[in-house]
């Protein structure tokens, strides 16, 4: 990570074919989302709808040529981080991804906490930290979701990190259902 100004950390990103519990997470998930994401894409007036099935979407990815899988794995040490940051691959971005803890706060690690940042228009960043147990997922915006204001729906911008590790070693897996230019 640091080399690209990421934060400090490892992370290694799965290749085709994916291991299957990550295949598994990335087919089964979608299409729960898929309601979410298209109900967001029409408040906020974005012309593109996702399709029921994965498998489908992915299509449509290779063919605007995204054809790297994002799927990923991070690992972090102590005095590691992950900055604020959006995961945008290409033209073809699904608005929700899924982050999964693999390790256990207090036991394995402290510090490390997952972070997101709603930029607000015209109105300072409000930061929101969620807890997560070993085995907890938590289901976040890629790039930008839509807010209720006095003067009807509005995007806002988000980003999501990982604070810095006090101590020990935090493992999480991320899953991207985008793939990659």
């Amino acid at each position: 990570m640091a080399r690209h100004g990421f934060g400090r950390g490892e992370y290694k990103y799965y290749a085709y074919p994916l291991p299957e519990p990550i295949a598994t997470l990335r087919r089964e998930v979608y299409p729960h989302l898929v309601p979410v994401a298209n109900r967001w894409n029409e408040t906020m007036n974005i012309n593109v709808q996702y399709p029921s099935k994965h498998t489908e979407f992915i299509e449509r990815c290779h063919a605007a040529g995204q054809v790297r899988p994002t799927p990923l794995i991070l690992q972090y040490a102590e005095g590691d981080f992950n900055c604020l940051h959006q995961d945008l691959y290409g033209e073809h971005v699904f608005p929700l991804q899924l982050a999964i803890l693999l390790s256990e706060p207090g036991r394995d690690f402290t510090g490390g906490e997952f972070v997101m940042t709603e930029q607000r228009p015209r109105m300072q960043s409000r930061p929101e930290v969620v807890p997560l147990r070993q085995g907890d997922a938590v289901i976040f915006a890629v790039h930008h979701r839509p807010v209720n204001g006095t003067r009807g729906p509005y995007r806002v911008n988000l980003r999501h990190g990982v604070s810095r590790l006090r101590s020990g070693h935090r493992h999480t897996v991320g899953v991207i259902f985008h793939d990659a230019a």
